[in-house]
């Protein structure tokens, strides 16, 4: 009852009129801002920030959660719209939401990704509303070996992405891995992989340009060809009867959801996980566990909706720790962290106790900017899907400009523009010898995490690789990755003995 009673006190505070129209927009600021490749919820945030100076604090943080929840919402929009990942967060989602779109069905994929942050959101704000202090203490007593164990879980995930052929996804990952190595060492500083002393090499290959020189370059190259000229851009449509066709085929995924946004939440709390390899993780799973894996990449609608729901889990997760610790567990929340240290509130457990109307403020807000959201962004599908209607002599040229602006942006450097074009040609050549990308991608954004977590593991025990074995619950973790990396052996190899065997009973019937 007592959290009941301040829960009611916090949506008092939301419902404020000032707050209540800081938390409407921030929610349609960050859709957009989400929806822009290049920008994100972490370049919105601190863009932002300095405008909440003008508001008090509560309302300042409610703004800018707001648009940290608008932007989990929005990374969807531009992933299915144009096949670009507006972010590190959105990038499982293009497997199959660009797909559907392409199909003449990004309504069931929008429908999809705003049902599937919706619930993932809601589950997760309950989970922080009842759980926050003992889920902080748990997350505490992750080490740098349980971090390294989570990542090689989610790498373990990325087998089952690939396709049947396992050593051309190894391969994939392996490519990427080489890509987030480019740039300055983290413990000694020492510059690796800069290609012929090339200064635009040494702050690293950033993920954005490798995932538009694949999604967008690529995805042009790879759609003339195709083609073969004749570019046909589906003829979506948006009517109430499909949209009600869209939520009767997400009854098939509710366990999918849920699992995702309990899964999202418990990785976004951990610190420095946050909700990209959630959305990952979430991904990987739901293609394993699937009756039909197959047809994940094809336009699987549980596909969208299962990294979408992980993502926004982990974005409330990741303000756990930030509320009750004070330790960011994403680089969004660091910036969130940034401006509570500005206005003057100490993060920790006593803050709960000092400032209880800011705290329960903030959550009820949560609840309240998630509904706002998913309404919003279901409002605006007919807007989105009118993109599609565009002729491809029209759409491609802007998506091309998109591309580019996207890649110049974070870091202001021509150099990131060429990556692009080349990236783009490369893997096109790659998808063209049926090398899986998509691993690649997800390696360029999990390497430095995992390359860390590693290292300082080894620097702390002296050497010793033991260390994430001794340790129950790194091990514990590492035994969920090695299963995830047998399951999808064991199944490619039945399916390879169910074929001969099949290719065996029509030789002998023809004989």
């Amino acid at each position: 009852m007592e959290i009941f009673d301040a829960l009611m006190q916090g949506f008092a505070t939301a419902v404020t009129p000032q707050n209540l129209l800081l938390m409407m927009l921030g929610c349609v600021i960050g859709l957009f801002v989400g929806a822009m490749p290049g920008l994100g919820s972490v370049n919105g945030v601190a863009i932002l920030l300095p405008v909440t100076f003008l508001v008090p604090p509560t309302g300042a943080i409610i703004f800018l959660a707001a648009v940290y929840y608008g932007a989990m919402y929005g990374g969807a929009i531009s992933s299915i719209m144009l096949g670009i990942p507006g972010a590190s967060t959105a990038v499982a989602t293009v497997f199959d939401g660009r797909p559907l779109a392409m199909q003449g069905k990004a309504d069931w994929a929008l429908v999809a990704a705003a049902v599937g942050s919706f619930v993932g959101g809601t589950i997760s704000v309950i989970l922080f509303t009842l759980f926050a202090p003992p889920l902080a203490d748990f997350a505490l007593k992750f080490g740098p070996q349980e971090e390294f164990a989570l990542m090689m879980l989610a790498f373990a995930t990325f087998i089952g992405l690939g396709g049947d052929d396992i050593p051309k996804t190894i391969f994939s990952i392996a490519v990427g891995l080489v890509f987030a190595a480019v740039g300055l060492d983290e413990i000694s500083g020492q510059p690796r992989l800069i290609f012929f002393d090339i200064p635009g090499f040494y702050h690293g290959i950033n993920f954005l340009v490798l995932a538009i020189g694949i999604y967008g370059i690529g995805e042009i190259l790879w759609t003339l060809e195709t083609s073969q000229g004749d570019v046909k851009v589906s003829q979506a449509s948006f009517t109430a009867s499909r949209i009600l066709d869209a939520f009767k085929r997400l009854k098939g995924s509710t366990l999918t959801i849920i699992s995702s946004s309990f899964l999202g939440y418990f990785v976004g709390i951990l610190p420095a996980a946050g909700a990209t390899p959630a959305s990952l993780m979430a991904y990987g799973v739901a293609k394993t566990m699937s009756k039909d894996p197959d047809s994940f990449g094809k336009g699987n609608i549980t596909g969208v909706a299962a990294p979408e729901t992980a993502n926004n889990a982990a974005s409330t997760g990741s303000m756990l720790p930030m509320i009750t610790l004070g330790i960011p567990g994403s680089p969004t929340t660091a910036i969130l962290l940034g401006g509570m240290i500005i206005w003057g509130l100490r993060p920790g457990p006593l803050l709960f106790v000092n400032h209880p109307e800011f705290v329960w403020g903030l959550i009820g807000s949560l609840y309240m900017a998630n509904l706002f959201t998913v309404i919003i962004n279901i409002a605006f599908i007919p807007l989105f899907v009118s993109v599609l209607k565009l002729s491809f002599t029209i759409l491609a040229p802007i998506i091309f400009v998109l591309c580019i602006v996207g890649g110049y942006a974070p870091t202001q450097d021509l150099h990131d523009v060429w990556l692009i074009i080349i990236f783009g040609v490369v893997f096109y050549l790659l998808r063209k010898l049926n090398y899986p990308v998509a691993p690649a991608v997800l390696a360029i954004v999990l390497g430095p995490l995992t390359e860390r977590a590693l290292r300082q593991s080894l620097v702390a025990e002296q050497g010793n690789v033991a260390t994430f074995v001794e340790r129950p619950l790194s091990a514990t973790i590492l035994v969920l990755a090695v299963l995830l990396i047998v399951l999808p052996v064991i199944k490619m190899t039945k399916h390879k003995k169910k074929s001969a065997a099949a290719d065996d009973g029509a030789e002998s019937d023809e004989s």
